[in-house]
């Protein structure tokens, strides 16, 4: 069985180009796998190749496939508008040149976040993070589910990478974000916690009171916000960790957080097409032994989907081989492994860097490698690739 060589992609990007062309393209860096952005968030990117501009602003919170409503509770996905005139996802499969895997961004959705508030995260002080739809939510659990559901029973995909199943860091997702005081580990940490009546409910039958936790929640941000003081990195990181580990209550809300997203996950595994393969993007950490926060259990989550594809994005081999050794530590065995990888900056600004980071993942025993993003990255940055590919052979 051939190894997962995948090259992440947009819609809009292989329209520009025409499917034919765009996976001779691929084919031809040796990879034998798209995987292509099913449902995607808001962005600002710059494209070196682009052929109709270079500045691409994508539709927010949409699908790229044709999906079917009856599959979804009170929160339906939108179809982005290029499906009006084409369907990539549906020409990739019918081109049938390379293997075709769906990439599913799932509660990351400020369109549907924004439209369905209620079903967002909610701070301890009620404040709604419309760009982060609560794992803990039914309808949200099941537009989630629904999601990859749909996609796999629609196209003949291979299967789907599915990326932010779990609760968003606070300094994530939100366009413009801005304050005047110094950030750190211990405010962020507090102001991304969760307390929406689903959460603390939940944690209710998992025997615990959230309620007081989510007072001394406010009252500590309130203390803090109301001082004249800027925790140092390093004092906020001993602080926050200090947290976690005596107030007994906190602790046990992180792990039970844990156990919401491996069961959504698991719910996802159920329902999506059995031949189907399902893997987790745990994380939008680095390291990614920090997925924790978000409620990623990396061998749980594992043993729920079959997969793990993390995100290898460090400067040097060296950090992305520390990372690989600490999340095989954490996986103790299970599920399959991929690693993805950027092969520019702010990653691996260098070809031999590039080379030797690749180099250490299949050493350590990644079941395939994919890389990010085709349309961001250079043609003389993609050309790194198909010298890795040839490096490590076009079979496993």
């Amino acid at each position: 069985m051939s190894r997962y060589r995948a090259i992440y992609a947009y819609a809009w990007d292989i329209a520009e180009t025409g499917v034919a062309e765009a996976v001779r393209e691929f084919q031809g860096l040796g990879l034998n796998t798209v995987t292509m952005a099913g449902s995607y968030h808001a962005g600002k990117f710059l494209r070196p190749h682009g052929r109709s501009g270079k500045v691409y602003f994508p539709e927010d919170g949409t699908a790229y496939f044709k999906t079917t409503p009856s599959r979804y509770g009170a929160i339906k996905p939108v179809e982005n508008h290029l499906l009006q005139s084409r369907d990539i996802l549906r020409e990739l499969t019918e081109n049938g040149g390379m293997a075709v895997n769906a990439w599913m961004v799932l509660l990351h959705n400020t369109l549907l976040g924004t439209r369905h508030p209620e079903a967002t995260v909610a701070n301890a002080f009620g404040d709604r993070y419309v760009y982060s739809l609560c794992p803990s939510h039914p309808e949200a659990r099941a537009y989630a589910i629904g999601l990859a559901r749909d996609v796999t029973q629609s196209y003949p995909v291979m299967g789907v990478s599915m990326e932010s199943p779990g609760f968003a860091p606070y300094a994530h997702g939100f366009h413009h974000e801005f304050a005047l005081n110094q950030p750190n580990r211990w405010l962020d940490s507090q102001l991304g916690l969760c307390f929406c009546d689903h959460c603390i409910a939940g944690a209710a039958k998992a025997g615990i009171n959230a309620k007081p936790l989510k007072a001394q929640v406010a009252k500590d941000i309130s203390d803090y916000l109301a001082s004249d003081i800027d925790f140092p990195t390093d004092m906020a990181e001993a602080f926050w960790a200090a947290d976690t580990r005596l107030d007994g209550e906190l602790k046990a809300f992180l792990d039970w957080r844990c156990t919401v997203v491996t069961s959504l996950v698991a719910e996802i595994r159920d329902r999506v097409r059995k031949d189907a393969s399902v893997a987790v993007i745990p994380s939008v950490a680095r390291p990614t032994g920090g997925a924790w926060y978000e409620g990623s259990d990396l061998r749980a989550l594992a043993e729920a989907a079959g997969a793990i594809e993390a995100c290898f994005y460090e400067p040097s081999a060296a950090r992305v081989k520390a990372d690989l050794f600490d999340v095989k530590r954490r996986l103790k065995g299970s599920g399959e492994l991929r690693g993805i990888m950027r092969p520019a900056y702010p990653d691996l600004s260098s070809k031999g860097e590039f080379l030797a980071a690749a180099e250490a993942l299949v050493a350590g025993g990644v079941s395939g490698l994919a890389f990010y993003n085709w349309g961001h990255l250079r043609k003389a940055n993609l050309a790194w690739i198909a010298d890795a590919m040839k490096l490590f052979g076009q079979e496993s």
